[in-house]
């Protein structure tokens, strides 16, 4: 089967709620990120051959498929089509997925993916509240759903709890996650980590012009009593504000080209799409799905955890990537080495490829081979990918 290479990955620093990136429309975010590949990679952006993107509030300004207003906001020509991609929080690896699918079937050679969400201008759960304040019924309350699962809440906040409990992840086991996904995203500022992926924006801030280039979300500051102080969210639980990814607004772009293209456009290749599956789990768990999606992958690949140099499993809450490592004798040193949401922030669309930005140039920094990236996703999916650095 051919091949599909990642030649460039780029991302908006993350803005927090109601912060920086607050007012920037979702087309533009998701423009910025489509006109810098096409800036990096030098392409004539005739040769793209679509966009695909993930969002998931699609409502008011990212409604009327976000992938096709991102490209007309961009300077692709508008002969470029544009499809939006809905798999929840790995909307963006979907897109990603869907891309190097396209290319591996050699039905095309070149394609933008990757995701915008502004959660500021459409606040998570949006489209529910608005259902619900119109007395429409929501996608759960179906005769044949409540039927199947009666009584059951599908709830990504009682998920987390249940990921906690099931899989020996500790209240102190959170804190310490999560005062750790801060160091290390400060760490990797320090280090100058972030340069190769994050493009920065000038935005307004109280009437000034100010250059965006670091995740608003990220507290240098924050200490593990400051978190060990906070209440759970749920009476009992285990889950704090803490230990649950940051509201954020943000977007993120990957170009996947075929051998063919890299040969005719001269692109050098930063990495090669491995292997990607998608699993479906209990969706009373809601978020265990990284688990089995990991399991099948290093089954198809023939890989062990072992192979694998860095992981990078979305910090939807801390409980989903600590109860992924226990289930799995994961390494926790490969794990999220340049902090995770819980730092840096969950633009839900675009974190797939967000993600997936990271994971190409830490594999690249360390000249390491294979890198993997699992997200959870709403009602029990999950993707999986792992990719090989090109030059390892």
């Amino acid at each position: 089967m051919a091949a599909a290479y990642i030649v460039d990955a780029v991302r908006t620093a993350g803005g927090r709620r109601n912060g920086r990136l607050s007012n920037y429309h979702p087309a533009d975010l998701g423009a910025v990120v489509i006109d810098a590949l096409l800036e990096r990679t030098g392409i004539d952006p005739a040769m793209v051959e679509d966009v695909i993107f993930g969002c998931v509030s699609q409502i008011g300004p990212q409604t009327f498929n976000m992938a096709r207003t991102a490209v007309l906001a961009s300077k692709l020509p508008v002969d470029v089509p544009g499809v939006t991609v809905d798999r929840q929080c790995g909307s963006g690896q979907q897109a990603i997925h869907f891309a190097a699918q396209a290319v591996m079937s050699g039905n095309q050679d070149v394609i933008i993916a990757g995701g915008v969400e502004n959660m500021s201008m459409t606040p998570i759960g949006s489209p529910l509240a608005i259902a619900a304040k119109a007395g429409m019924r929501t996608p759960f309350d179906g005769d044949m759903i409540s039927s199947r699962y009666p009584g059951v809440e599908f709830s990504q906040f009682v998920g987390a709890e249940r990921m906690a409990e099931k899989y020996g992840v500790s209240r102190e086991d959170l804190d310490n996650f999560a005062f750790q996904s801060h160091m290390k995203g400060a760490q990797a500022y320090d280090e100058n980590r972030f340069d190769s992926e994050i493009i920065p924006l000038t935005v307004e801030v109280e009437g000034q012009s100010v250059v965006h280039n670091v995740d608003e979300g990220l507290r240098r500051n924050s200490t593990l009593q400051a978190l060990q102080e906070l209440q759970p969210l749920q009476e009992g639980g285990v889950i704090t504000a803490g230990s649950a990814s940051q509201i954020c607004d943000g977007s993120a772009a990957v170009m996947i080209v075929s051998e063919r293209a890299l040969k005719q456009y001269g692109l050098t290749p930063l990495a090669k799409i491995h292997d990607m599956t998608v699993v479906g789990s209990d969706p009373t768990m809601v978020l265990e799905g990284p688990i089995p999606a990991t399991h099948k992958i290093l089954q198809r690949t023939g890989l062990s955890m072992d192979d694998i140099a860095l992981y990078e499993v979305n910090e939807a809450f801390g409980s989903v990537p600590l109860a992924w490592s226990n289930a799995l004798g994961a390494d926790l040193s490969k794990l999220n080495v340049n902090g995770g949401a819980q730092a840096l922030g969950h633009p839900l669309g675009a974190t797939g490829a967000k993600l997936m930005a990271t994971l190409t140039y830490e594999l690249r920094r360390r000249k390491q081979r294979f890198g993997l990236l699992a997200i959870c996703e709403g009602l029990g999916t999950a993707n999986a990918t792992i990719i090989e650095n090109m030059d390892f």
